[in-house]
């Protein structure tokens, strides 16, 4: 793996490149310019950056306008403060309307750690979904993050795009290009099927390397397009599998292990799931990232655990 980036970083980075390409970009932030990262920017284009300060609502419904005036507007704040706070604006303003906005969660999942619930995002997939007119991105390498960025601006109405708060390093080779509705098959497997969104992708390939040395052999899966989404494809990865875990920092209801659940029944696959996530009801554990992966069981170990008793209940 190469050295690691953090996603606002490159977001910065393809704003400032947006711009200088002619693209009329006008990032809205919300009293957000540290998480965002957001200086590089404001000291190559001085005046183009709108700070509200602390109102989320205002923020979106402001970006909505510059989008009805011509403008590419992009939102940059925290994940849990947008999908919550402005949940009407996004929903109405932004999506309803379909105005062209890049909604842009930052610090998504528990990225905040001892922060707490007030600062975890660990529902706004299942939220953004249930609204219309709105594309949904979870990117999990720098590449692919650059990409899906690049392709969101150039896009016309709205995108959502989940971002990780942590620097993570990449995984896919140069070659990689990415594709609106895709599934990012990562290796080769016949035992079992693991499928990561976002960060959970580096867990999930973990995993299939430890159980590699037991003589069991993972497909790892990896979605970062939500919507739109080739449900054939993966409806054809998972033919045939018996046994698929999916891994998520967020809630396991309505993120990942449900689009996937949604796949296995709508295809009549006969396949077990398990879908590993911050249990339902339930909120993630307000601790470092290690220790709340590993008391979710979203961590390698924990997926491994969860692959082994499916594997050998049947035995």
């Amino acid at each position: 793996m190469s050295n690691t980036e953090h996603f606002a970083n490159i977001m910065v980075e393809r704003f400032i490149s947006a711009v200088n390409r002619g693209i009329d970009l006008v990032p809205v932030v919300a009293d957000s310019t540290s998480t965002a990262k957001i200086a590089p920017f404001i000291k190559e284009f001085p005046g183009r950056l709108v700070n509200v300060g602390i109102a989320e609502q205002t923020m979106v419904g402001t970006a909505a306008g510059l989008a009805l005036g011509g403008k590419v507007a992009v939102t940059c704040n925290a994940a849990p403060f947008l999908i919550s706070r402005s949940n009407e604006q996004v929903k109405v303003d932004v999506c309803y309307n379909n105005t062209n906005v890049k909604l842009f969660g930052l610090n998504s999942g528990a990225s905040y750690g001892p922060l707490a619930s007030t600062h975890h995002s660990i529902d706004d997939i299942s939220v953004v979904r249930g609204f219309g007119n709105i594309e949904i991105y979870a990117p999990a390498t720098p590449m692919q993050c650059r990409q899906i960025i690049d392709y969101a601006i150039e896009k016309e109405g709205p995108v959502y795009i989940r971002m990780d708060g942590k620097a993570l390093p990449e995984l896919f080779n140069d070659d990689y290009t990415f594709v609106p509705g895709d599934i990012d098959f990562i290796t080769e497997g016949a035992d079992i099927v693991l499928i990561g969104m976002g960060s959970t992708t580096y867990e999930v390939v973990s995993a299939a390397e430890q159980l590699k040395s037991r003589g069991i052999s993972a497909k790892v899966l990896s979605i970062a397009s939500f919507r739109p989404l080739d449900r054939d494809k993966l409806a054809e990865y998972l033919s045939g599998m018996s046994y698929v875990i999916t891994a998520e920092e967020h809630n396991v209801n309505g993120g990942l292990g449900t689009v996937i659940s949604e796949v296995i029944a709508e295809y009549g696959l006969s396949t077990h799931l398990k879908r590993l996530g911050i249990d339902d009801g339930g909120y993630a554990l307000a601790a470092d990232r290690k220790s709340m992966r590993a008391h979710h069981e979203i961590d390698s170990a924990g997926i491994v655990d969860n692959a082994l008793r499916l594997l050998l209940r049947d035995k």
